[in-house]
């Protein structure tokens, strides 16, 4: 018999999104599976949706995941979005499960964690110590300082660019109440969030910054939420100077951390350079697929 849907709430709306929840049950009340359909509520995103399937692998290939996935999309279609992501891990049962279902492979994933126990600490310093003419290093952790606070907004188009490839992601409009209410998201869960940014010496702006988000008990692995510069400073070695600058303060202010995470875009070929020379080993690729409505 075909599995029963039955339509959640996520209770607590977040800043950017909301979210929708289903879960399967077989006629005996057992989870088979669940679907989660993230909301997008941010300007410039209020067309996009992204689903995540989760289905028991002993319950695959019995519809479970079919059904969840038709009523989360369904939802998306009624809430007038234009589009539906999703990922999932390249060669993965999620991988081929979307791409048999019209979902259009758009974008490449690749996954990185440096080791800190294996970091070369002086070589690490070395470069977060070299001198880069016109510019200057600062640091904060939390919400960012309130003299920095317009730059620093404004900068975050440097990330505008960034390689999607057919992503239909929208752009994201970054003010200072945005990159306020992102800290305080943050720090709300226990997490801490330290930036690094890189200033014009010429008039103290920001022009390129390099987030981490570490574990607020300080241990396991901190995870990369961004790195990027703005066009009129690239090709200088401030990304691969902030990235450096970050991993010698995590390992200062936090030694019982262990790896650090990143994520990049297989096509942004410049940050992958920067993660090979700093030390980060890629451990896996994921997909992004999109489905359009």
């Amino acid at each position: 018999m075909p599995p029963r849907i039955t339509a959640l709430t996520d209770p607590e709306p977040g800043a950017s999104s909301r979210r929708l929840v289903w879960l399967a049950a077989g006629q005996d009340g057992v989870p088979l599976g669940s679907a989660y359909l993230r909301l997008f509520s941010r300007e410039g995103q209020e067309h996009l949706a992204e689903v995540e399937i989760s289905v028991h692998p002993a319950e695959r290939r019995r519809g479970v995941g079919t059904r969840l996935l038709e009523a989360a999309v369904a939802a998306a279609r009624s809430d007038g979005r234009r589009s539906v992501l999703a990922q999932a891990e390249e060669g993965s049962p999620g991988d081929h499960f979307l791409a048999a279902r019209a979902f259009r492979r758009v974008l490449a994933l690749t996954y990185a964690r440096l080791v800190l126990a294996d970091v070369d600490l002086a070589e690490i310093t070395r470069l977060a110590e070299l001198p880069h003419p016109g510019y200057r290093l600062t640091a904060w952790e939390g919400a960012v300082p309130p003299a920095l606070a317009g730059s620093y907004a404004d900068s975050r188009r440097a990330m505008d660019d960034m390689p999607m490839e057919g992503t239909d992601y929208g752009t994201v409009v970054w003010d200072v109440d945005r990159v306020l209410a992102a800290a305080e998201a943050v720090g709300k869960r226990g997490d801490l969030l330290h930036t690094v940014a890189a200033l014009d010496t010429a008039d103290g702006s920001v022009v390129g910054f390099s987030e981490l988000v570490v574990p607020g008990d300080g241990q396991g692995d901190g995870q990369h939420y961004g790195t990027a510069v703005l066009p009129g400073h690239r090709g200088r070695g401030l990304g691969r100077w902030m990235k450096a600058e970050s991993i010698r303060r995590a390992r200062e202010r936090h030694p019982g951390l262990t790896g650090l995470l990143t994520d990049t875009a297989t096509g942004n070929a410049p940050m992958l350079g920067i993660n090979d020379e700093l030390g980060y080993l890629p451990t896996h690729r994921a997909v992004e697929y999109q489905l359009g409505l």
